[in-house]
């Protein structure tokens, strides 16, 4: 079985020594986010995620959630609905969201390391909160006075959850596909009828009441996208003024059974004639319904970070403790019968992979979140609005690449323990399953790179990527004479140059043929995010030679971002020329022939 430690030290480091979160939050104004506060908050988690999730991980996977195909029910398994009620009574669901709301006002970078080590504790359990958050934000944003008092509230304090209600049979992400429809009612409701998969958490019992978010079309609505209303649709139906009635008619009609997260209840959600109010205005639930999307996809970005994290923390003891050959330049332990596999080269190439991808991402995941707090409560209009670019562009990047890294290190680490690692008893094969699915929910890589290179830079004439490289120049200038930083600086530069110009080369021929946009997606989304690793590798080290921490921990974040640069930021030199292949090499073969 694997275990779980929640990494505080370098957690508390991203946050207060690298990303200065102490100051950011009292410039931003939250005044109780002092670093006591914030520390308590992570000490808590931690306590909470090691000793009451983390037991349950292998015990989710193992039993999964039972349906009853009469009732449409939905059982978790066991000990799941308990830890829920323990989430709540710690006050944890509300920890970000607003007072006025019940909420306790934290910023959100405050809380994202707290959604790291749930997700690394016990990733199929912190499926279920997961999109009250979601839920959250689309109400904040678009609902009325009273359907904030009559839901916003019960899913802040935890009381109720929340779920997003988006995928069809028949559209998948293509949305403007969808046929769930809605006809309005004499008392101002609607009535709902449709059906949606892969609703993540659609049914359970942690709750008495779910809230479902739903995409559906009014009568008349325009085709397509343009045609999109969203819908508050709750399980147990919830007058306007928060009396909660009879059941509702949605209904669970299946769970599937999935490759990984066995412990999460994925649903077939039937809506038959289900009663639900309109969120938002009419055929603009596109729009409300990416305000919980970007939410959803930076926080599966960070269920691909804790994952693996706790992968690569089941690799690095095991190497310690496994014995197996002898160092090829001479024994390192002549006192004991060989030598543990932390030794071998290829081992610790596998384990800094890791470290690298694991600690990077975590700075660049944190600085994401804390962008949240500035766009949402920035005192001046032009950081606003920069902060806002910068979090766009950022979003697909921290979604895919943490995810896609989430795949590779999990391989790593199961890879480090060889033969045992592919048997369940050590746990990592359940990581490895569990890992794929977050590369693929709230938009599969392919999305998130057609969003990062066509919608947040193309279309938006690269406003995120000049926030970006602006700070790579000013952390270059800044840092120039800085003996910590010195080594880094010229290839730093030297790839923001190189991204600009690939930016602009992708631009110049997406002019002449649209598909070379789709051609070069997948390659320049993990071009920038090795590129943006790099920026916050070379940080932190300039970060930990000025902190109080451990020489041994300076050295370690040091050689761990030479590691990068010489071992993975040399991965964009593949992504670079496969760029610059262009589209001939994908689309010249006809359809018909690829089984020829």
């Amino acid at each position: 079985m694997s275990t779980y430690r929640a990494p505080l030290s370098d957690m508390r480091f991203a946050l207060f020594d690298v990303l200065g979160a102490e100051a950011l939050f009292a410039r931003l104004g939250f005044d109780a986010a002092t670093r006591d506060t914030v520390d308590a908050v992570l000490d808590e988690g931690a306590r909470f995620a090691e000793t009451v999730l983390a037991p349950l991980n292998a015990v989710g996977d193992a039993s999964g959630c039972s349906f009853d195909a009469q009732t449409g029910e939905v059982t978790t398994p066991p000990g799941f609905r308990q830890a829920y009620a323990q989430y709540v009574d710690g006050g944890w669901p509300g920890l970000v969201s607003p007072e006025a709301f019940g909420g306790q006002g934290l910023p959100h970078a405050a809380g994202v390391p707290l959604k790291e080590m749930i997700d690394a504790a016990n990733l199929a359990w912190g499926n279920f909160p997961l999109l009250s958050h979601g839920a959250t934000e689309a109400l904040l944003h678009h609902g009325e006075a009273w359907q904030q008092d009559a839901f916003l509230r019960p899913i802040v304090q935890g009381t109720w959850t929340g779920t997003m209600c988006l995928t069809e049979p028949q559209c998948g992400t293509d949305l403007g596909l969808l046929t769930t429809r809605a006809v309005a009612n004499d008392d101002g409701s609607h009535s709902i009828t449709g059906t949606k998969i892969f609703i993540t958490a659609g049914e359970h019992d942690f709750t008495d009441n779910i809230i479902h978010l739903v995409l559906a079309r009014l009568p008349g609505a325009p085709a397509g996208s343009k045609g999109i209303s969203m819908f508050i649709v709750p399980r147990m139906q919830v007058d306007r003024d928060g009396t909660v009635g009879a059941r509702n008619a949605v209904r669970c009609g299946a769970l599937e059974h999935k490759m990984g997260i066995h412990g999460s209840a994925t649903c077939v959600m039937n809506f038959d004639g289900a009663r639900g109010y309109l969120i938002g205005e009419p055929n603009k639930g596109l729009a409300a319904m990416f305000t919980m999307m970007n939410t959803a996809r930076l926080a599966v970005g960070l269920q691909g970070l804790g994952i693996a994290d706790r992968a690569w923390q089941n690799a690095l003891r095991y190497a310690r403790e496994r014995l197996q050959m002898r160092a090829l330049s001479g024994p390192k332990f002549p006192e004991q019968r060989a030598d543990p596999i932390i030794v071998h080269p290829d081992v610790r190439r596998m384990l800094l992979t890791q470290k690298a991808l694991v600690e990077g991402g975590r700075v660049l995941g944190y600085h994401a979140a804390s962008l949240i707090d500035i766009v949402s409560h920035g005192a001046d209009a032009a950081e606003r609005a920069q902060a806002d670019a910068l979090l766009g562009f950022l979003t697909p990047i921290v979604k895919a690449c943490l995810t896609e890294w989430a795949v590779e290190c999990t391989y790593h680490a199961l890879q480090c323990f060889g033969g045992h690692g592919y048997i369940a008893e050590h746990g990592m094969e359940q990581l490895v399953r569990d890992a794929r699915i977050t590369t693929l929910y709230e938009g599969t890589t392919g999305i998130q790179a057609l969003d990062l290179m066509g919608r947040k830079t193309l279309q938006q004439h690269g406003a995120g990527l000049r926030v970006m490289l602006a700070m790579i120049e000013d952390f270059c200038a800044d840092s120039a004479n800085q003996q910590a930083a010195g080594e880094f600086i010229a290839p730093l530069r030297e790839k923001a140059a190189e991204w600009q110009e690939l930016t602009r080369t992708i631009g110049l021929r997406a002019a002449a043929d649209p598909d070379e946009i789709g051609a070069a997606a997948y390659d320049y989304l993990f071009y920038s995010g090795y590129v943006a690793l790099a920026y916050w590798w070379a940080r932190s080290v300039v970060a930990a030679d000025a902190s109080t921490h451990s020489s041994a921990f300076k050295a370690a974040k040091r050689e761990t971002a030479r590691f990068h640069f010489a071992r993975l930021l040399p991965r964009t030199l593949m992504h670079k020329a496969a760029i610059e292949s262009g589209a001939g090499p994908l689309m010249s073969l006809e359809a018909e022939r690829f089984d020829a």
